[in-house]
């Protein structure tokens, strides 16, 4: 099965092609620019972007529809794909939840990871979405001893691989339970998450190597598992090869209480102060800010990531992503636990539940949003320059088919009012095509290399759960 798939994507993708004609192209604004030629050049990236082609050249493929940049996913741990649909029923918290996912996180090896991933990180291609950034901490095995060959991490980055995305893989520090008190020993399930001493995660990351599609960065799972002088070395290790740096920050009040106790300021504010904060940063959630966080985070260069879907589900709480543009913060979007894999959701939901929260409709300008679905999370995964069709960024472009009846009717002729419609009325099921550095991934809504995905995370899922 596997040779036959193979063959077929070869057979797509022989002599990968070089012109793809856009009959709808968003390349920014309110608006949709119709017949734009896009030409890839050998490295995978945009060589030229032409609008104003009125028909398909000869050669060219053609993508009916509105195509966009491909969309972002900056924020994913990819073995939460199994909760789905097992923790959205009965009472709790994040906390309560948080047990639940430590029962699935006890479960996978190696072998079950990697098929969990691939299976995720295509669920993520048919949805248009053509990067992700992996906040990876599940590194050990159940005992908490590392793997000799770093097994988990090379499954997440040939889960990406097989499904034909790209990757920033965040590796995680993570040693310690809490701030203080009884819960800040590492015990049960956590134990696969630590490398016990800060030092350790650095010689284990200093053995991950980057290809063409593959980007290293760090994360601190937050101020609750990494201690000062840990954030301090993790902060240093990024600044030196100016990778991306992540964190959970504010995700919920009892973060930051503890913090305040602990060390008498916000998690914000211990992350500025021990050499975190600036432009390679994002906070990860940020939805418990204060007001002087917001502005710490702006005038640091900083992004903010944030999950709606996540924070719904889990009873988080809703960030407060008009103060932070407005502080001139970044802003990124994440499926985070993917209740949901749909980056036009996320976005949709950065506005529809500040609606909700301030009683007032359009804090965000729809091509904002866009933005933050495409370039925001480009910018801060360490794509630079990504997420936008324009000579010399990556060539990863997605099409939505408007002629489905989520989009028919959603915008004026020529694309007029393209972005609204793709924010607001975009969906997984109405993606047609997905292109990755210049290579078709999903053609017609069917993923090319894995082809029966809903299967593919079946047998995934199934097989994590069965003891």
């Amino acid at each position: 099965a596997r040779r036959r798939v193979g063959r077929r994507v070869a057979a797509v993708n022989a002599a990968a092609p070089r012109r793809w004609w856009c009959e709808l192209a968003w390349l920014g604004g309110p608006d949709a620019t119709p017949g734009v030629l896009l030409e890839v050049g050998d490295d995978g990236a945009l060589a030229a972007v032409t609008p104003g082609v009125a028909n398909p050249p000869p050669g060219a493929t053609r993508l009916a529809g509105l195509s966009l940049p491909g969309l972002v996913n900056a924020h994913s741990h990819a073995f939460h794909r199994g909760l789905r649909g097992r923790t959205q029923t009965g009472g709790g918290t994040f906390w309560t939840w948080r047990e639940q996912m430590y029962g699935l996180a006890g479960r996978l090896d190696p072998e079950r990871y990697l098929a969990l991933a691939a299976a995720t990180y295509a669920e993520m291609a048919l949805a248009g979405i053509t990067t992700v950034g992996e906040f990876h901490y599940l590194h050990h095995d159940p005992a908490g001893r590392a793997y000799a060959d770093d097994a988990m991490s090379e499954a997440i980055v040939e889960a990406a691989g097989r499904a034909g995305i790209r990757l920033t893989l965040l590796d995680t520090c993570y040693l310690q339970g809490g701030i203080s008190g009884p819960g800040r020993e590492l015990g049960g399930v956590q134990r696969r998450f630590s490398d016990g001493l800060v030092g350790e995660w650095a010689r284990r990351v200093e053995r991950l190597r980057e290809h063409p599609t593959l980007r290293v960065g760090a994360a601190i799972h937050s101020v609750r598992a990494v201690d000062p002088g840990a954030i301090e070395l993790v902060a240093g290790w990024a600044a030196g090869r100016g990778a991306p740096l992540h964190a959970h920050v504010s995700e919920q009040p009892a973060e930051n209480e503890a913090c305040l106790a602990a060390y008498g300021c916000s998690p914000s504010a211990l992350l500025a102060e021990h050499g975190a904060l600036d432009a390679r940063f994002t906070a990860v959630h940020a939805t418990h800010l204060a007001a002087g966080d917001i502005g710490l985070l702006g005038s640091s260069g900083c992004s903010v990531c944030l999950c709606p879907t996540t924070e719904r589900d889990l009873a988080d709480g809703i960030g407060p992503a008009a103060a932070l543009r407005a502080a001139g913060v970044g802003l990124c979007l994440g499926s985070d636990s993917h209740a949901v894999i749909d980056l036009l959701e996320e976005a949709r939901g950065v506005e529809l539940d500040e609606r909700l929260a301030t009683g007032r409709r359009g804090g965000h300008d729809p091509a904002d949003l866009l933005a933050d679905a495409t370039s925001g999370g480009a910018e801060s995964l360490g794509w630079s320059g990504g997420g936008r069709l324009a000579v010399g960024a990556p060539a990863d472009f997605c099409t939505l088919d408007t002629s489905h009846p989520r989009l028919a009717g959603t915008f004026g002729p020529g694309g007029a009012g393209a972005a609204a419609a793709a924010v607001f009325a975009g969906a997984p099921g109405a993606i047609s095509d997905v292109v990755v550095a210049g290579r078709a991934v999903v053609a017609g809504g069917e993923h090319l290399a894995l082809g029966d995905v809903g299967a593919a995370l079946a047998a995934a899922i199934d097989d994590a759960w069965r003891d």
